[in-house]
């Protein structure tokens, strides 16, 4: 399946029927009076979050979503029918911008949440509503309301628990795919990974959702390389993993670069939990690999984890405490807010 993250949408709600202007005409009856119908209210464009979608590629063949206009009233006080709505199905973590790709409209997180984007226009008056004791016969009525149109953002930002970051070649795919039944594309060529991919992880007792982000090199904040426009899959989640490659001249330089463009991508990226290990740590002997983590430890203030996706190496241990920190993470969560009606710190009289 291809990957979408991002797409333009034109939208447009449906326009209100007009109203009617129609006189009763039955036999024996010389003054009927009007009884033109109301027209129908236009249809709305929602926004709907499923849970069987992980893409917006739906949207790279559909770009322009119109609703139904409402029918147009009739004789003998009949209304027109209301239009039909119009939804944009959208996987969840979905955030739907204005046309300036900077205000927020509705994020949508979780399956079942929907948000109107466009509103249906009125229905327009029939000239029964214009009847009165001074104009008993109005030969008037509104027409319908228009409907609204607009030009909207879809960006998508998955949802998972922790975040793979690092270089390119630093080994998070093959780390994604042996923790995880995923499968994505490995080669040993940077920039293998064109697009995050997801694996549920199980550790313990505790499943969580893993991304892998694609790598990202110096001046990604400003295009180079595939740039950092990935980086916003990693928002939501609770940690990230930092990967370094142990067998790169300089580990540190490598961390310092990912440190940096986290910190220029913005949305407090950098101020998240964070667990930094060296991977491929089963291509260098003992005493070389001992010297790397003490050259890391020294910058960071912590030892490193020492990993190797091919051989097993330390997995154990990381897996665990990603999903330690997790589990964490959706305690903070789901711990109940005070009642706005008691003091923070209980009951007093």
């Amino acid at each position: 399946m291809k990957f979408l993250d991002q797409a333009k949408v034109y939208i447009r709600s449906g326009n209100g029927g007009n109203g009617c202007v129609s006189f009763r005409r039955e036999k024996y009856i010389e003054f009927g009076g009007p009884d033109g119908g109301d027209g129908g209210r236009g249809g709305d464009v929602w926004a709907e979050c499923v849970d069987n979608l992980n893409t917006l590629i739906d949207f790279r063949f559909q770009q322009h979503y119109k609703a139904e206009r409402g029918g147009n009233g009739m004789g003998k006080n009949r209304s027109g029918k209301r239009g039909q709505d119009k939804a944009l199905r959208v996987p969840p973590g979905t955030q739907i911008l204005d046309e300036d790709n900077e205000t927020l409209i509705a994020d949508l997180t979780s399956p079942g949440q929907r948000a109107r984007l466009a509103k249906g226009g009125n229905g327009g008056f029939g000239n029964t509503h214009f009847k009165s004791s001074t104009n008993q016969a109005p030969r008037n009525a509104n027409p319908g309301e228009q409907g609204i149109e607009a030009t909207i953002w879809l960006r998508l930002k998955l949802i998972a628990d922790a975040g793979l970051v690092g270089l390119p070649n630093a080994g998070k795919s093959t780390l994604l795919s042996r923790v995880s039944a995923a499968k994505p594309k490995i080669a040993d060529y940077p920039f293998t990974t064109l697009h995050p991919n997801l694996g549920v992880v199980r550790a313990g007792e505790i499943d969580f959702v893993l991304a892998d982000i694609p790598g990202l090199i110096e001046g990604a904040h400003d295009g180079a390389g595939l740039g950092d426009r990935f980086l916003g899959h990693v928002e939501r989640c609770a940690m990230l993993l930092h990967l370094i490659d142990v067998t790169l001249e300089d580990p540190v330089a490598a961390y310092r670069t990912v440190r940096n463009e986290l910190a220029a991508y913005g949305g407090a990226l950098e101020d998240k939990p964070e667990i930094v290990a060296l991977s491929k740590c089963d291509a260098l002997d003992p005493a070389a690999l001992a010297a790397r983590v003490a050259e890391l430890e020294a910058v960071l203030g912590f030892a490193p984890l020492a990993i190797s996706a091919q051989s097993g190496m330390g997995l154990d241990e990381a897996l665990h405490e990603l999903a330690a920190a997790v589990a964490a993470a959706r305690g903070r969560e789901r711990a109940p807010a005070p009642a706005l009606d008691e003091p923070v710190g209980g009951w007093r009289p």
